[in-house]
C-alpha cells in the first residue's frame, strides 16, 4: 500500500468493531444482518463500518440478487495466506488470530 493508501486502511482499521469484522471477512462472505446477529452491532452502525472499510479498500462486494455480501479484497486475502495470518499495509502489521473477536 501507499503512504496515503495506508493512512486510510488504519484509520478504517481504528476501531474495535470493524477490527472484529475483518476478522469475520477473512473467514467467509457475509451479509449486514449475519455481520450484525453475529457481533451484537445494529445494521445500521454495520452498515457505516462497511462503508468505511470499502473506502479504504479493504473489502470487496458480491451482489446477489438484492442482497450484497461482503468480503475481504482478494489481494490483502492473498498476501494474508502468503504471510502466516499477517496482514501487511506497509507502515504496520496486523496479525490476524490477534484481532478482536
Amino acid at each position: 500500500m501507499t503512504g496515503l493508501d495506508c493512512i486510510a486502511a488504519l484509520r478504517a482499521l481504528g476501531e474495535e468493531t470493524r477490527l472484529r469484522m475483518l476478522r469475520l471477512l477473512f473467514k467467509e462472505r457475509l451479509s449486514v444482518t449475519e455481520i450484525s446477529a453475529r457481533l451484537q452491532v445494529s445494521q445500521y452502525n454495520i452498515s457505516k463500518h462497511l462503508r468505511i472499510m470499502r473506502e479504504a479498500g479493504l473489502l470487496e462486494i458480491e451482489k446477489r440478487g438484492q442482497q450484497r455480501l461482503y468480503t475481504v479484497a482478494d489481494h490483502l486475502k492473498s498476501q494474508v495466506a502468503a504471510n502466516n495470518s499477517t496482514l501487511d499495509l506497509g507502515c504496520c502489521t496486523f496479525r490476524l488470530d490477534k484481532l478482536p473477536k
